[in-house]
C-alpha cells in the first residue's frame, strides 16, 4: 500500500459511489490504473464491501442499546453457540468478545424500549447468560464507518 492507495481508500470511505474517473483525477491517476488499484484492494480483502449507510431514525431503528453480557461459560463450544444465537438477531449490528469484567458486548438497534424488551426475552430464551446489562444511548456524538488510514502498513517508497 502506498500514498495513492490510502488516498483512494479515504475517498471511497467518504463516498463509495464516487466515479472511478473522479477518484483517479483526485489522486493523480487515469481511470484504468485507478480501477486496477481498487480491484487489487478488493481482491486482497482491504476493501471488504461497498455499502449504503442508512439513517436509523428514518427506517425506525433509532434506539441504540449497548448490551454487556457476562457468562460463567468460558469454552469454545459455548462461545460458538452464543455467536450462532446472536447471528440470527438482525437487531444486533455489532458483536464483540471483550477483555475485563464484561465477556461480550453487543450493539443493538431497535425502534423503542418495547422492541428491546422483546429482543431481550428472545435472547435469554435461546441461551443461558450469567448477567446482562443494557445501556441506552441518549444521543450520538460521533459516528463514522471510516477507519483511520494513518496506521496502514506502507511500502518503502511511502516512508
Amino acid at each position: 500500500m502506498d500514498k495513492i492507495d490510502r488516498k483512494i481508500l479515504a475517498l471511497l470511505q467518504k463516498d463509495a459511489t464516487t466515479p472511478v474517473a473522479e477518484i483517479g483525477r483526485k489522486v493523480g491517476l487515469s481511470t484504468t490504473p485507478c480501477w486496477r488499484r481498487i480491484q487489487k484492494m478488493e481482491e486482497d480483502g482491504i476493501i471488504k464491501a461497498r455499502v449504503a449507510v442508512l439513517d436509523p431514525v428514518k427506517i425506525n431503528a433509532g434506539v441504540t442499546v449497548f448490551v454487556s453480557v457476562r457468562t460463567n461459560e468460558h469454552n469454545e463450544a459455548w462461545m460458538r453457540k452464543f455467536a450462532a444465537v446472536v447471528e440470527d438477531f438482525t437487531e444486533v449490528v455489532e458483536f464483540y468478545r471483550m477483555s475485563g469484567e464484561v465477556d461480550y458486548l453487543l450493539r443493538v438497534v431497535v425502534p423503542d424500549i418495547g422492541a428491546y424488551d422483546s429482543f431481550y426475552k428472545k435472547l435469554i430464551s435461546k441461551i443461558a447468560l450469567t448477567d446482562v446489562s443494557s445501556s441506552f444511548a441518549m444521543g450520538q456524538i460521533k459516528y463514522t464507518t471510516a477507519l483511520p488510514l494513518e496506521f496502514a502498513i506502507v511500502t518503502d517508497d511511502d516512508k
